[in-house]
């Protein structure tokens, strides 16, 4: 939960549902793919600030809140902001990047319609545990590499048998 004075930005993660199943709307900003998100400005809640974010960044302005307004914050990332996620479908397929006055060019390089997979595969440790509640929340699958959890290698083969640990005598 965010306390007093944490920098604070709000986005939704988008679904599409289709003929070949969900959907995910990723964003790349240089090399780091994340879900439309951005600061929450003075006056604004941090739903409406997600919304508003999400309609600058790809011009979707169908989101229909199915899940509710719960939402799953980040830790603290980068100079100790902290990124909060709602979860909201859209039939809207098409995304645009416009170009942002004050940059002159658009504020990401490319975006992707994405199964929950290749939404892993993309996306950083901080995208994948709101990938872990999008899952829950959905029913989703994650995929199996995502559920053997972290530090856990997969298996290479048949196990070999251990070696005793004392000597045997004879």
């Amino acid at each position: 939960m965010t306390t007093l004075g944490d920098p604070l930005s709000a986005g939704i993660v988008i679904i599409r549902e289709t003929d070949a199943g969900r959907r995910y709307l990723l964003l790349r900003a240089w090399n780091h793919w994340d879900f439309p998100k951005g600061k929450v400005e003075e006056g604004e809640t941090p739903l409406e600030a997600a919304i508003r974010e999400v309609e600058e960044e790809t011009t979707i302005t169908e989101l229909d809140f199915h899940w509710g307004e719960q939402y799953r914050e980040t830790g603290p990332y980068n100079r100790g902001k902290i990124a909060r996620y709602y979860l909201a479908r859209t039939a809207t397929e098409k995304v645009d990047l416009p170009v942002v006055p004050e940059l002159g060019c658009p504020e990401h390089n490319e975006y992707r319609w994405v199964t929950l997979e290749e939404a892993w595969d993309l996306s950083s440790p901080r995208v994948r545990q709101i990938l872990r509640w999008v899952a829950r929340e959905t029913g989703d699958r994650l995929p199996r590499s995502a559920r053997r959890g972290p530090g856990r290698r997969p298996r290479r083969g048949p196990r070999r048998p251990r070696k005793p640990d004392t000597p045997e005598s004879g």
